[in-house]
């Protein structure tokens, strides 16, 4: 059985018990934060590794690192193939990390996203550049609204409540 489907399994049991379900995600978010802080202490290069081996260095349960590596896994500049993979799979940690920043906002995750590494990585300037398009993204633009004497966008001919407004 895959990494993915037994962390889903893991998660899954959680579900009808509200108290299990936020202790456990309490301690899954600080186990995250550590592995953060670590990648991004000195995010030069690209880690390798089985997932065994890189959970057992970031002293993460390896069901648990496959999660992480999921949740990650859009903020890598390529990214692994996190469906199938096995604790003796091999992967590969190569962080872009505007990309990284960006998801976390975007995650609403605060205790990554502020974490005192980035001022090392990224200025102020481009992490508030990198807020404020992640923001930006979630604002719904809606159209012109067609009035029903107008003709019809459909390009019939005809008035849209005779058309397209029916």
């Amino acid at each position: 059985m895959s990494l993915m489907q037994q962390w889903e399994d893991m998660v899954s049991v959680f579900n009808n018990n509200a108290q299990a379900q936020q202790k456990f995600w309490t301690d899954y978010y600080l186990q995250e934060k550590g592995v953060y802080e670590k990648l991004l202490e000195e995010p030069v290069e690209a880690i390798s590794g089985t997932v065994q081996e890189l959970a057992d260095k970031f002293e993460m349960d390896v069901v648990l690192f496959g999660g992480f590596l999921d949740g990650i896994n859009e903020s890598l500049k390529e990214p692994n193939p996190v469906d199938t993979i096995e604790a003796d799979s091999q992967v590969t940690i190569d962080i872009d990390l505007e990309k990284l920043y960006y998801n976390m906002v975007a995650a609403k995750a605060e205790w990554l996203y502020e974490l005192p590494q980035w001022d090392k990585l990224l200025d102020e300037e481009k992490r508030k550049e990198l807020y404020k398009a992640q923001k930006r993204s979630m604002i719904v633009v809606k159209g012109k609204k067609i009035g029903r004497n107008e003709p019809c966008p459909c390009g019939s001919g005809k008035k849209y409540k005779f058309c397209c407004g029916r």
